[in-house]
């Protein structure tokens, strides 16, 4: 059950100090409250929107465990607000903390298709699938006024560039036509995250994503058009929705899904004590357990950095997920297949745009 002060609308209940600050100070909240008391408007919880304009656009990724090379980003921190974001962190470079101001504070990247274009028309580069949403939600709800994404998707058309999408929001069915382009040629395919069947759970966990009706209407329409489209459910988080598993995977198999995917909750940096926070608020009854179940995941730490453990974690928990979704997989999908985008085409395309000029 909620308590009293939680913050509706919003995953994280506070602000976390921002580990990069010059200065090392604690975070008080005494003049806030005494401006509640006084009665006065002290926080308004609205989202901003920032401006910035980086020199590049195409990230290289350089973990071995996260299934993409290359990344974009059009925008830094997320509305959506998942509890659960291991790119909060990031947040803090940008000089904001992971907590409120990771969804409060939206950097937008509106020079991005600029920059997208420039590197695949470069001379030297070649192709390589390039994800979309490798740190945020590149369909997070700012997208449907500014529509970043979509440029982006036309210049992955126009060059014949392979590019892979993951999203939990349901406004990637607005851009089905580009989509279904991309896939005559086998240049797209798109992951759909979802992480229960109850949409309470879903309000708790991402306060401001698609419902999850809306998430399997998306699923089933992107495969009726011909677009490669499956699921990620991650994070499983033991004592929240980790019994899910089994119905889950028979439900993702029922909208066309053809693999699924997961990863198991870890709280790296500021997310510990940004989770915790947030159990005290929804879960205070199981808190301690969940904390503990997560811990056991990772070799008694709410976080693992290895590579190769720290996505699926590790002990009799992991292993347990791990066992129901090889059931869940050989029952409901057992002719799943590794989608493999084409890369074949870009070089030939973008030497015949060349010869244009």
């Amino acid at each position: 059950m909620k308590s009293d002060s939680y913050i509706k609308g919003r995953g994280a209940q506070h602000h976390t100090h921002n580990r990069f600050s010059a200065l090392k100070h604690e975070m008080r909240d005494d003049f806030l409250n005494f401006c509640a008391l006084e009665g006065e408007q002290v926080e308004q919880h609205q989202t901003s929107f920032i401006d910035v304009f980086p020199k590049s656009i195409v990230n290289k990724v350089n973990s071995p465990d996260v299934g993409m090379s290359y990344s974009v980003n059009p925008y830094q921190g997320c509305e959506h607000g998942c509890i659960y974001c291991y790119a909060r962190n990031s947040h803090e470079y940008w000089g904001y903390d992971a907590g409120l101001d990771f969804e409060k504070k939206i950097l937008v990247k509106r020079n991005a298709p600029e920059l997208l274009a420039k590197k695949l028309a470069h001379k030297k580069w070649e192709a390589h699938p390039i994800v979309l949403s490798g740190n945020t939600d590149c369909y997070q709800p700012i997208e449907k006024k500014l529509k970043i994404t979509r440029r982006l998707l036309e210049l992955f058309l126009k060059y014949k560039h392979p590019v892979g999408i993951i999203t939990k929001n349901a406004l990637i069915q607005r851009d089905i036509d580009i989509l279904k382009a991309l896939a005559q040629d086998r240049l797209v395919s798109v992951y759909i995250s979802i992480t229960s069947l109850h949409e309470e759970t879903r309000r708790i966990l991402e306060p401001r994503t698609a419902s999850i009706a809306k998430r399997f209407e998306t699923v089933k329409k992107l495969n009726a058009n011909g677009i490669p489209t499956n699921v990620m459910v991650a994070p499983i988080i033991p004592s929240i929705n980790s019994h899910e598993i089994i119905p889950l995977v028979k439900k993702v198999a029922a909208c066309g899904a053809t693999q699924v995917g997961y990863t198991v909750v870890r709280l790296n940096g500021s997310l510990g004590e940004i989770f915790s926070k947030w159990l005290s608020h929804t879960y205070p009854d199981r808190k301690d357990k969940i904390l503990h179940q997560i811990a056991e995941c990772h070799n008694g730490q709410l976080n693992d950095s290895h590579y190769g453990t720290r996505m699926i974690g590790s002990g009799s928990i992991a292993d347990q997920i791990k066992q129901q979704f090889q059931i869940a997989r050989k029952k409901y999908l057992p002719k799943a297949e590794k989608i493999e985008l084409n890369c074949s085409l870009h070089q030939y395309h973008k030497d015949d745009q060349l010869r244009l000029f």
